[in-house]
């Protein structure tokens, strides 16, 4: 399929994030949508409806140590943003969407629906940390070549939790002895803390979205605010970046950005 050829603009900005790993747009979702998307994620928080992910689940720095502990039940994600609200689902196949991700690509896109796709909370005091890593770890596609939206459903900063990227690390082999068991990088290595110094947080107004490559290291911090901070996230591929067979990233059907997709 031969797709137009991007703007001026989109044309800068996809070459950024194929640069620097990752790229904020500013005011990607309208106002009135954004206030209507803060009102299902919260409905949605209030139902907890399953598949949830909890804070003790994941033992992460900061988190409960069972379920059964104070703030045990304390929700990290919804799981299946795509599948909980036609909102969510709307936001996730967007046509703004769409066209950055072809635009990048260069080819027709598909979003995951087992990897991220989710509706991500932050609490206040159980709100747990989250080490630097990259999201392809644990995916399986043909080629590491995938971006991820985060979508700021409100203000995101250093103070309640955002994220932070390490500029064109996406670009850089890391040996394996440069990650711990879990696959997170180290920061107890002198190399490792280099690498890391050269971090950046960047603060996200409402509406706003930050888009980064699969391989780009990134952490986040815990929540020191008094409210619980949404945000949504979906990852994207390129038609001829397949799922391998088999595995867990193939397991459920990826969800092409057509114009009927919405």
């Amino acid at each position: 399929m031969s797709l137009p050829l991007p703007t001026a603009a989109s044309a800068i900005q996809t070459e950024q994030l194929r640069d620097v790993g990752f790229i904020v747009v500013s005011g990607l979702i309208p106002q009135e949508r954004l206030a209507m998307l803060n009102r299902v994620a919260r409905a949605q928080l209030i139902a907890r409806a399953g598949p949830l992910e909890f804070e003790a689940d994941l033992q992460y720095p900061g988190a409960p140590q069972s379920r059964e502990d104070v703030g045990g039940e304390t929700v990290r994600r919804l799981l299946d943003a795509y599948g909980r609200d036609p909102t969510f689902r709307e936001w996730g196949t967007a046509p703004a969407v769409r066209e950055w991700m072809e635009a990048y690509f260069r080819e027709p896109v598909l979003m995951s629906r087992v990897h991220h796709n989710s509706l991500m909370t932050k609490h206040p005091l159980y709100g747990s940390l989250t080490g630097w890593h990259r999201d392809i770890r644990y995916w399986s596609y043909e080629r590491e070549d995938l971006v991820s939206v985060w979508f700021a459903l409100g203000e995101e900063r250093v103070e309640n939790g955002a994220l932070w990227f390490v500029p064109g690390s996406h670009r850089r082999e890391f040996a394996a002895d440069r990650y711990d068991e879990a696959k997170f990088f180290r920061t107890d290595l002198a190399d490792n803390a280099e690498v890391l110094r050269r971090a950046e947080s960047p603060r996200l107004a409402p509406g706003d979205a930050v888009f980064f490559h699969s391989n780009t290291l990134h952490s986040a911090g815990k929540n020191l605010s008094d409210a619980v901070k949404f945000s949504l996230v979906y990852t994207y591929h390129g038609q001829s970046n397949a799922p391998k067979p088999g595995t867990r990233t193939s397991s459920k059907p990826d969800v092409p950005l057509g114009r009927s997709s919405t």
